[in-house]
């Protein structure tokens, strides 16, 4: 099975030795994604509910870059920092996934990168 990288600058650049996806046949593998705006690469400013907005909004772009959108997703980890921010990020993430919900799994984390406070994942079927 031959892989292929997506990449696009409508999502931060990764910050590591790693892909922004990777496509494995039909199958799109996400990197977590952070609250980082693409442009600056800088951490976004506000509370839990402006960096899960971010991050999904970085989401939806790796997406496109593989042809795919939110209806695509099959899977989604979240990670958070404090699990008392998950109706917050719940509250966010359902208006990106309303009508379709992938599989999902929550994990509350010691830390994230940069500080962040959620970090989100997902595999999709492209």
């Amino acid at each position: 099975m031959k892989l292929k990288t997506i990449s696009t600058d409508k999502a931060p650049a990764a910050i590591g030795p790693y892909s922004q996806a990777i496509q494995a046949g039909n199958l799109l593998f996400c990197s977590g994604q952070i609250p980082l705006e693409p442009v600056s690469g800088e951490i976004v400013a506000g509370d839990v509910r402006r960096q899960t907005e971010q991050v999904l909004e970085n989401i939806a772009a790796v997406l496109s870059a593989a042809g795919a959108g939110f209806t695509d997703v099959v899977k989604a980890t979240v990670f958070l920092v404090e699990m008392s921010d998950f109706g917050m990020v719940n509250e966010v993430y359902g208006r990106y996934f309303s009508d379709h919900k992938p599989a999902r799994s929550t994990v509350a984390v010691k830390e994230l990168p940069r500080g962040v406070r959620v970090e989100i994942e997902v595999i999709a079927c492209v």
